[in-house]
């Protein structure tokens, strides 16, 4: 099983050799991730000198931060032009399930992770409380084509064991945040991240990187 102390990071055990990240805010000056180009350029190098072979770029979209689109779309291409390294480089967004992700889950104006045949759409819900109509925005996400990606699971507190079972019984995927294993998000987070793993539940994984301290993962 994978766990870890602080200690012994996640990049240090040589597990990042290969992968694909499906969850980062290294898109600069758009959310409360990475502020710079700058950033952005040191962080993806940081990455790839790890083994990172793909990144997804999963900005916030929420209605604290309503970023659009076409303007995701336009400093996408700008990171692109900036970036020299070997990476494969993919734009999708992280959706807090609120009103603003009701009209554009209605307006068919999203960002989906796209990987082979699927179409996932990464969304998240507050840690503290769930939206009271999660699984039927869920099932409305499944009705326009898409397969919900439920961003790092482990992390809401108001879901226990059976909460994620009921879910995955309705064909919701999950993504791991890999500092949870190491107790970044304290210990709830990092016991309830062993079991959901040895259990079989995630389906893709992700750093959620901020800033560059925080690549300690």
């Amino acid at each position: 099983m994978w766990l870890f102390s602080k200690s012994r990071t996640i990049a240090e055990s040589g597990l990042l050799k290969g992968m694909t990240d499906y969850h980062c805010h290294i898109l600069p000056g758009v959310d409360d991730g990475m502020k710079t180009m700058d950033e952005s350029l040191v962080i993806l190098h940081q990455m790839e000198s790890q083994g990172i072979r793909k990144v997804w770029l999963t900005p916030h979209v929420m209605e604290d931060i309503p970023n659009t689109t076409l303007a995701l779309q336009e400093k996408f291409e700008e990171l692109q032009t900036a970036y020299r390294g070997a990476m494969e480089l993919n734009l999708a967004a992280e959706y807090m399930m609120d009103n603003l992700f009701e009209e554009r889950l209605e307006a068919g104006d999203l960002l989906p992770l796209r990987e082979g045949y699927r179409q996932y759409l990464l969304v998240e819900t507050s840690c503290f409380n769930p939206p009271m109509n999660l699984v039927s925005t869920l099932k409305h996400i499944q009705a326009k084509g898409y397969r919900p990606l439920l961003a790092h699971p482990e992390r809401y507190q108001y879901m226990d064991i059976p909460d994620y079972r009921a879910l995955k019984h309705e064909g919701i995927a999950f993504q791991l945040n890999l500092p949870s294993l190491t107790g970044v998000y304290g210990v709830h987070a990092q016991k309830k991240a062993a079991s959901l793993l040895k259990a079989g539940m995630y389906d893709l994984t992700g750093t959620d990187m901020h800033s560059p301290e925080n690549f300690r993962v």
